[in-house]
């Protein structure tokens, strides 16, 4: 009984232990109205830099095979305006530039019936947008020194890059997409709130409302007809300094 009884006081100061240990304030960064703090402020600014990996999703009027779209890493650079609505909410604007390429590979089922080369089956998407997204940011209550957060809301992205007003189509192996785009985006991240400034790492996946494609002069072009709609869908990942 006395081995049993050691026990249970073991297991009673361990618990203790760690109970205080969890529920032990740290020093809180950034957190009151006092000097360096930014957090209780109704405007916050910042800048964010990141990657970014856009994918193409294809709506088709025939069941043929699919196309391929081979991803590139890209790279995102922007800035942050926050408007501080409550503890749990915030209104944030992220202007950025966006730079990404897709490769788009066609099966030859595609060309049945026409003539074609190698250089025909492949296509180069490169989109330089200037991406605009108003965010809704909603957060937990703040645990020590960080706050996690789910953020969500929608967006408008002007491609520098989209060769809309192009006159040459894919008959002289130009792919052409729309200009002005709109989507819709869904994330998830975590504040840290260090001495001197709040990083924060998150993901953001986005997904397009419009169909992007701008088709050929030939309704029967074999990179154009079969696509119903052809939408953005990407995933960010980004790194953000306030």
């Amino acid at each position: 009984m006395k081995y049993f009884f050691a026990l249970i006081t073991c297991l009673l100061t361990i618990q203790t232990s760690n109970a205080q240990l969890f529920k032990k304030e740290k020093v809180s960064y950034d957190a009151n109205s006092g000097r360096g703090s930014t957090d209780n402020n109704l405007l916050r600014w910042g800048y964010f830099l990141g990657i970014n990996n856009y994918d193409f999703n294809f709506d088709y009027n025939e069941d043929l095979r699919d196309i391929y779209v081979k991803r590139s890493p890209g790279f995102s650079v922007g800035l942050i305006g926050n408007l501080r609505i409550n503890e749990f909410l915030d209104l944030r604007l992220e202007p950025g530039l966006l730079i990404t390429t897709r490769e788009l590979y066609y099966s030859q089922t595609y060309f049945q019936g026409t003539a074609f080369t190698s250089s025909d089956l492949t296509r180069e998407v490169k989109s330089t947008y200037i991406h605009v997204p108003l965010l809704l940011k909603v957060s937990t209550k703040r645990i020590n020194n960080f706050k996690p957060f789910i953020v969500g809301g929608f967006s408008t992205a002007l491609n520098l890059s989209s060769n809309e007003e192009n006159p040459n189509d894919n008959a002289n192996g130009q792919f052409r997409t729309t200009k002005n785009n709109v989507f819709y985006e869904l994330g998830f991240g975590i504040d840290f709130y260090l001495y001197n400034f709040k990083f924060t790492p998150s993901i953001r996946g986005l997904f397009g409302i419009n169909d992007e494609l701008v088709r050929d002069e030939n309704p029967d072009s074999p990179w154009t007809s079969n696509i119903n709609a052809m939408k953005t869908r990407g995933v960010f990942i980004n790194f953000t300094f306030q």
